[in-house]
């Protein structure tokens, strides 16, 4: 019988093993990417996504969709809204208004640190309320209404 280590709790290391980067690092914000995992500790994606739920599980990070895992600080403040509100709360607090020009999807995505079709869904939900004119490739969308107080909440 061969010497190797058993696949069962590996997950359980590889997932104590973040913990204890996040611990020490206190600006830590999002986990390491699932191939970062795969590479540095030459696993499977399984056992990466096995981890992932293990640190779940203790409260130490969430999922974002279309984004990386995030850090879960206790304590700290996390916008947990729809993507689709935070995105509408930019035409008020960038002072937009009727007919100006609303950020590209690009530059939503670098901003909210979520990927590109994760924005492109929000804008469409965005257009689909009225909110949001145009857009589409090679278009500029534009501000087609100003949210009240109420469809922000």
């Amino acid at each position: 019988m061969s010497q190797q280590a058993s696949p069962r709790g590996t997950f359980l290391k590889i997932a104590e093993a973040v913990k204890t980067q996040i611990e020490a690092d206190p600006n830590m914000t999002e986990l390491p990417s699932a191939s970062d995992l795969m590479r540095n500790y030459k696993i499977s994606r399984g056992v990466a996504l096995r981890a992932f739920g293990a640190l779940q599980r203790d409260g130490v990070a969430e999922p974002v969709p279309g984004g990386r895992w995030r850090v879960v600080r206790h304590g700290a403040r996390v916008d947990r809204r729809p993507l689709e509100q935070r995105v509408a709360d930019i035409i008020t607090a960038d002072g937009l208004e009727v007919g100006q020009p609303f950020p590209s999807a690009s530059a939503l995505a670098q901003r909210f640190g979520v990927s590109r079709p994760t924005v492109t869904k929000a804008l469409e939900k965005l257009e689909t309320a009225g909110v949001l004119a145009g857009g589409g490739q090679g278009k500029v969308r534009t501000v087609r209404a100003v949210p009240t107080r109420e469809e922000r909440s």
